[in-house]
């Protein structure tokens, strides 16, 4: 395969900037820390104190508003599917990270991940990397990647708690304790999140409930100046009422057609690790890690559906990385990985059905400083896949700053994959054989091949002066090889599988980031995202029938504007109102919309909207925050989803308290 050069960071934070600018460091980039001043690649930190001064209860929400080419999506209200698009690629080509474990679900469909368990109160930060990270990250980090870092302890003791009451019947605690040393630190914090909901689909109006019991916790041992132990695990326990689409019934759906569904989950995750520093200049890091998500579906009480659904997927990586600092200027990381993928399901209890895949991956990481103004990334991935072959990767990213240390120039380059998911490797169904996407009798692993991406991009960081900041990029994405589902008929009987289509998907667009403080009560921010994409895997299929060419779900234009005042004469009193303007989309047609005639599954089309939210915040004694939200001040209808329903006004009062 081609060697091209590829995507990335930086090194060690020096003296470049001057003392006046603060140096803000990352770790996602490259795996380790390092400067975001001397990063090529577009990048969006949100810290510790955004998340502390939000009030959303889902980090999905949070990141909808928070960067650009982020496009966030739900089918309905809380705790429902949900998915991030980074730079209009489909949610499988964005990779989640909680702590360094990978995060994708091996029994979805195309091992993706959805973001609707993921409380806010139990993240600390959130580094978003956009573009392609698969030199570093591996299989399906095509359009980005999407670190999140859960609360860890600190020196001292502490408790935290907070509490939150809203429409719907909206009730969100949490509580945490933590606490340690200079060897050792802890932290252990719990959640527990319920709300009586709405309904999820547009078409009725009963109520789906929602509840999710969380925990998270850390603990990290210093043994020696060589010896450190880290780890962290993270569980959430689930349950959803929800409304499934209408697929069954190729006439459309009965006019008794019941939508009680529901679902319980659990989604684990936990990872540890050793550290050794051998060496002044060498350090090793060994993990074990492991993603365990199970999801089990069925009738909610009282329904005609009696049919239950069984999902589980697992995964275990073992982790080797180092670290090696030539001087101040020249480092090198690099790594050996192990993954295994398992998943299992059980399809309307006929039987069982369990599949596993591994690969194996090197990666190297070269980050230099060129000269006193030029920084330079170049780095490459070689991985082996169990079913699919081979895979290569590679990216180069360059960052100038300038000598008045206020504007850089940045740029990168890379290439990427995506293996076959388990699904999209194993399973077809087939009419003749009386199979339904699994089953001895129609299992193939057929001839599949991983998807291959190029992508690039420029932009410009300026600092104007203290009050003004602004960030204005151009992107530019393309894979091939798509794995598309496809059917047809042959003496075997009518069925249907996954392949590879010989098409090209592509997508650009300009990313403009600004933020300016008018005065010590006024500040804003404003983002704008342009996207224009084209679905060739879709395009170039007859059978399909498209509103246009763009990817679905993905507006054309997107500005997201949030103004936070001060109140003259008050310290503690502060106002946030969070505006979102987002275009018309392209979406898949549903079932649901023609339940008592012909199911039609051609193309459909959403509306744009603009939606308002308010928070205004009282600190109280220096160690309580009280908060009143308004969300979707104007009760505005839309959708993110075809079909599927947004939260309406609604009100949350909220109570946090840190001692």
């Amino acid at each position: 395969m081609l060697l091209r050069a590829i995507s990335l960071f930086i090194i060690i934070a020096t003296n470049v900037y001057s003392e006046e600018i603060p140096i803000i460091t990352i770790t996602a980039p490259s795996k380790k820390p390092q400067s975001i001043s001397t990063v090529g690649s577009s990048v969006t930190i949100i810290d510790e104190k955004f998340l502390s001064n939000s009030t959303e209860h889902f980090l999905g929400d949070v990141l909808n508003t928070s960067s650009t080419s982020a496009n966030f999506f739900q089918s309905g209200g809380h705790g429902t599917a949900s998915a991030i698009q980074l730079r209009g690629m489909p949610k499988r080509y964005s990779t989640v990270y909680i702590d360094g474990v990978k995060m994708s679900d091996p029994s979805s469909v195309s091992g993706d991940f959805d973001f609707n368990n993921i409380l806010t109160s139990q993240v600390s930060r959130v580094e978003i990397l956009k573009g392609n990270q698969s030199s570093i990250y591996g299989s399906g980090a095509i359009g980005g990647t999407i670190h999140i870092f859960t609360k860890q302890g600190k020196s001292g003791f502490s408790k935290d708690i907070q509490y939150v009451v809203g429409s719907h019947n909206t009730h969100n605690l949490s509580a945490s304790l933590s606490g340690g040393n200079n060897n050792s630190k802890y932290y252990l914090g719990l959640q527990r999140f319920q709300t009586d909901g709405i309904s999820q689909m547009t078409h009725n109006d009963e109520k789906d409930r929602y509840r999710n019991n969380g925990l998270i916790a850390s603990y990290s041992k210093k043994f020696s100046d060589k010896f450190e132990l880290k780890s962290n695990a993270r569980l959430a326990e689930t349950y959803l009422q929800y409304d499934a689409a209408c697929v069954s019934n190729l006439f459309g759906c009965s006019p008794n057609y019941d939508h009680s569904e529901e679902s319980d989950g659990l989604e684990g995750s936990y990872n540890i690790s050793l550290i050794h520093k051998s060496l002044k200049k060498f350090s090793n890091k060994f993990t074990l890690a492991n993603t365990y998500i199970k999801r089990v579906y069925a009738s909610a009480p009282n329904s005609k559906n009696t049919k239950q659904d069984n999902y589980y997927g697992d995964r275990y990586a073992f982790l080797y990385q180092g670290n090696y600092n030539f001087d101040l200027d020249n480092s090198i990381v690099f790594g050996l990985e192990r993954e295994d993928d398992q998943m299992g399901f059980n399809k309307d209890s006929t039987a069982r059905i369990d599949s596993s895949s591994h690969v194996i991956s090197q990666y190297l990481d070269y980050q230099s400083r060129i000269t006193n103004n030029i920084y330079a990334t170049f780095g490459a991935r070689f991985d082996e896949h169990s079913f699919a072959g081979n895979e290569d990767s590679h990216r180069a990213t360059f960052s100038y700053v300038f000598d008045d240390k206020a504007t850089k120039l940045k740029s990168s380059y890379g290439t990427g994959y995506r293996f076959p998911s388990l699904y999209e490797t194993f399973y077809v169904w087939n009419s003749a054989n009386n199979c339904n996407f699994g089953g001895a009798n129609c299992r193939a692993i057929g001839h599949k091949k991983a998807e291959t991406s190029q992508s690039y991009d420029f932009g410009i960081e300026k600092t104007i002066n203290p009050n003004l900041f602004i960030d204005l990029s151009y992107f530019n994405i393309k894979y091939e090889d798509a794995l598309e589902g496809w059917s047809g008929n042959n003496a075997a009987g009518s069925g249907s599988t996954t392949q590879n289509s010989p098409s090209t998907t592509k997508s650009q667009g300009i990313e403009f980031i600004s933020n300016y403080k008018l005065n010590d009560l006024l500040n804003f921010g404003l983002n704008y995202t342009y996207t224009q994409t084209y679905d060739g895997a879709e395009q170039d299929n007859p059978n399909n029938s498209n509103v246009n060419s763009q990817m679905v779900r993905v507006p054309r234009n997107v500005i997201n504007l949030i103004t936070k005042i001060k109140f003259p004469g008050s310290k503690n009193l502060d106002l946030t109102l969070r505006t979102k303007w987002s275009d018309k989309a392209r979406d898949y047609g549903n079932g649901n919309a023609n339940r008592n005639g012909s199911q039609s599954f051609s193309d459909a089309e959403l509306e744009s909207y603009l939606v308002n939210d308010l928070s205004i915040n009282y600190n109280l004694f220096n160690s309580y925050d009280l908060y009143f939200d308004i969300v979707n001040i104007t009760d505005k209808k839309y959708e993110t989803a075809q079909d599927y329903s947004q939260m309406d006004r609604s009100f949350n009062f909220g109570l946090k308290r840190r001692f």
